[in-house]
């Protein structure tokens, strides 16, 4: 943690590193995570000492207005910092003047009036044609554990897929919604959609009701657990880390890329884009129109791809 004492007066490396202890004590963080933040305080304890001309101490700490620390932001721009990492630098040093002002140690209001960087959605990344029907078979586990759970597997990842669901939506289903067609699903927001279902998600559930030995009662959850409770999000996300491992699929293919899978390959079929924001349930076409560039990235690559092997 010396990247920040050097630059700090005394009773602010003390401040700095009763921090670190609070946060490794109180909030559990990682070594790593730790280290990251005693970096993060250290580049900018060095600004400040270049910026002041001698190490700062909690009374310097306590003067800096917001220009001070954009200063550093537009520092660090320069030394060609992306607005990831400024970002994360800012949240850390947040906290630490949060910390600061809980103890009675110092007070500053000038980082307050500082905005973070405005981070760029990545581009989300689908699964091929051919990856997302593997995955939606979920043949993975076969035999190694009960055919109902089998088929639950099975059925929850083809809606994922076939309906573009999320995951929170599909295992919000009960029996009674399961059986309409269209599916009528309840978004973010409340927001109502109708989801029409292909043969092969109709039959997947109607697999997964026929298997299941629990009894279905009607507002219930519709899949369940191996003891009977609701299916917990996480041993989907379990079962998809199965997947990348046994299908060699890349580690963005989660229970999310699914539905990227399903608006992306909606819309390399020639389906209108807003017909898709329906399908979805997106408040803002904004939203579904960042599947335009999810499509031109994957014809840029495949055309890559043809070039390459000429």
């Amino acid at each position: 943690m010396s990247d920040f004492a050097s630059h700090l007066a005394p009773d602010a490396a003390e401040a700095a590193r009763l921090w670190l202890a609070a946060l490794r004590g109180e909030r559990r963080l990682s070594p790593r995570t730790l280290e990251a933040y005693g970096r993060d305080l250290g580049q900018f304890a060095a600004f400040m000492a270049d910026h002041l001309g001698a190490p700062a101490g909690l009374a310097d700490l306590a003067g800096l207005s917001a220009s001070d620390f954009r200063a550093f932001m537009a520092r660090r721009r320069n030394d060609g910092a992306e607005s990831r990492s400024l970002a994360r630098q800012l949240s850390a040093l947040r906290s630490f003047f949060r910390h600061g002002e809980r103890t009675g140690t110092f007070r500053n209001a000038g980082l307050s009036a500082v905005k973070s960087p405005r981070l760029r959605h990545g581009v989300p990344k689908p699964l091929t044609t051919a990856q997302a029907a593997q995955v939606a078979a979920a043949e993975l586990h076969q035999g190694e554990v009960p055919p109902w759970i089998a088929a639950r597997d099975r059925a929850v990842l083809t809606l994922l897929y076939a309906g573009g669901l999320r995951i929170s939506e599909a295992l919000g289903l009960s029996l009674e919604q399961a059986g309409a067609d269209p599916l009528i699903i309840t978004g973010k927001g409340g927001k109502t959609r109708m989801v029409p279902l292909i043969d092969e998600a109709k039959a997947a559930l109607a697999d997964y009701v026929r298997l299941c030995p629990f009894a279905l009662g009607r507002g219930e959850p519709l899949f369940r657990g191996a003891r009977g409770g609701p299916l917990s999000p996480r041993l989907v996300q379990l079962l998809m880390e199965r997947m990348r491992g046994a299908f060699g699929l890349a580690d963005t293919a989660t229970p999310h890329a699914l539905r990227h899978s399903f608006a992306t390959h909606l819309l390399g079929n020639g389906a209108d884009l807003r017909v898709i924001q329906e399908l979805l349930g997106h408040a803002s076409l904004s939203t579904t129109q960042v599947y335009t560039e999810v499509d031109r990235a994957h014809i840029l690559e495949q055309y890559r791809k043809a070039h390459a092997t000429r």
